[in-house]
């Protein structure tokens, strides 16, 4: 029986509310992705410059030759987060994607802490994204064409710089195609997909007569700790197959091509991450794959310089599919938020092309600030614990649902209820573990801002907040 929450209860929307509330008015998304759209916007945000930056870094300082199998415990972990995703997809196809589901099965104050958090995961990838991308840009200009961008130019001031403009530009672009509609985006996504795993299929083909096998031993020298440490670095590059759950309100049939878009992504980049970590490892010992572009540094000890300058290029490429999935899936984030009132609900209205036009200037002139001004370290770890965080909430929202709301059909199910989540949320927590105190610190500092934004603003005007008195109660869901 639906009830209105007590206070002092967390407050829940019924799953049928939270897709009916996505149905009407201004703040309504245009149903236009199709299941190849979805699981290539899927593809292109996991399969980024992480496989030709993470790979190298992962084998030289955490597992060695064993990466392949961090790479592997990574993809598995992500693959259960998938599969309850994929229920939670598919019964509320909703944008928002763990936010979202966190609102329909936990309540309100865990929904906005995973949202969040999630914001996080998002604006920081982003800017980092950025920034790596001018660098590579600057590179790949003077590998093809001998020309030295200044530094003045392309570096914050902190590292001696005026403005980082090519980063600044970059998101420019980006966000000039995300406010187009959505299959513009779509399109655009499927063609830079199809060029990324083209040039790693070269990369992997040209590389397999070159490996020895002696590069192979030791194949685990830090031990079963550094193939575990190594999943919670390789997990930075699988992080993004959300995205593909924040874009269901855009779906034409969500229920059938979500679930196979989320785990079909997280599959298909498994096997490519397992293949470059085997060719890399395979062609140069493990020890000197520690730099910042260690698939290019391998190609050019090998002599093969037009395979380093397809990689440049490939690189670019990649980081800037990658921009365009991070800032895609942020601006649906903060939609999902923005309607639900538990952040201005101004900012959620769509322009004629169905598209949250001010989200993504807004986000968009945030991230150009921080990439242009602020120089940004090691992020990988920061973004990881948002992440992991969101998605072990999302494995536990699968056990409670199926408790509180047993009947309600599930075009998609997950298998093994309640082994797959709770292994799912083992694993999340097992790599949050191996973080650094530090990265922990600053977790629980964005926690507790969040926290203030929540009692200060959220909680008072949210969707629910404003729902309380009325008569009709079938909004709101009481959690026990």
């Amino acid at each position: 029986m639906q009830t209105i929450s007590p206070p002092g209860r967390w407050r829940r929307r019924a799953t049928e509310d939270v897709v009916g509330a996505s149905a009407g008015g201004d703040a309504r998304l245009k149903r236009s992705l199709g299941r190849l759209d979805l699981t290539a916007m899927g593809i292109g945000t996991i399969v980024g410059a992480g496989i030709f930056v993470t790979t190298g870094v992962a084998a030289a300082t955490k597992a060695g030759p064993a990466i392949m199998l961090s790479f592997l415990l990574a993809g598995v972990i992500c693959t259960l987060v998938a599969l309850c995703y994929s229920e939670l997809a598919a019964m509320v196809p909703v944008s928002g994607s763990a936010y979202t589901y966190t609102y329909a099965t936990l309540g309100e104050t865990p929904a906005f802490l995973v949202g969040w958090n999630l914001l996080l995961e998002f604006v920081v990838a982003g800017s980092a994204i950025a920034i790596g991308w001018s660098g590579m840009f600057g590179a790949t200009v003077e590998s093809l064409f001998g020309l030295s961008l200044p530094t003045a130019l392309t570096a914050a001031p902190a590292d001696g710089g005026i403005v980082n403009l090519p980063a600044i530009l970059i998101i420019a672009v980006i966000v000039a195609v995300l406010v187009g509609e959505v299959r513009l985006t779509a399109r655009v996504t499927k063609a830079l997909v199809v060029l990324t795993i083209g040039v790693l299929l070269v990369i992997v083909a040209v590389g397999i007569p070159h490996i020895q096998v002696g590069n192979w031993a030791p194949f685990a020298p830090f031990g079963t700790g550094g193939v575990i440490g190594g999943a919670a670095v390789a997990f930075f590059a699988f992080l993004g197959f959300d995205v593909v759950a924040t874009s269901a309100e855009e779906s034409r049939n969500p229920r059938r091509d979500l679930p196979f878009a989320i785990i079909g992504s997280v599959l298909v980049a498994t096997v490519l991450y397992i293949a470059v970590s085997a060719v890399l490892t395979g062609v140069s010992p493990y020890r000197s794959l520690n730099n910042e572009a260690p698939v290019a540094t391998v190609f050019e000890k090998l002599q093969m310089g037009w395979v380093g300058s397809l990689i440049l290029v490939a690189s670019v490429v990649a980081l800037t599919k990658g921009l365009l999935m991070i800032l895609y899936g942020q601006t649906r984030l903060v939609f999902a938020m923005c309607r639900d009132r538990l952040l201005p609900p101004g900012l959620a209205t769509t322009g004629r092309r169905g598209t949250p036009v001010r989200l993504a200037v807004l986000l968009g002139v945030v991230g150009a600030l921080i990439a242009g001004f602020v120089p940004i370290g090691v992020v990988a770890e920061l973004v990881n614990v948002g992440a992991l965080f969101a998605f072990a909430l999302v494995s536990v929202g699968v056990l409670v649902l199926r408790q509180v709301d047993p009947h309600r059909e599930r075009p998609f199910r997950t298998p093994l209820v309640p082994l797959v989540p709770l292994l799912a949320m083992i694993g999340c927590v097992v790599l949050a573990a191996t973080l650094e105190p530090l990265t922990w610190a600053r977790f629980v500092v964005w926690l507790v801002a969040g926290i203030a934004v929540y009692l200060c603003y959220g909680r008072r005007h949210s969707f629910l907040a404003e729902s309380l008195p009325a008569p009709a109660p079938s909004v709101v869901q009481e959690v026990r």
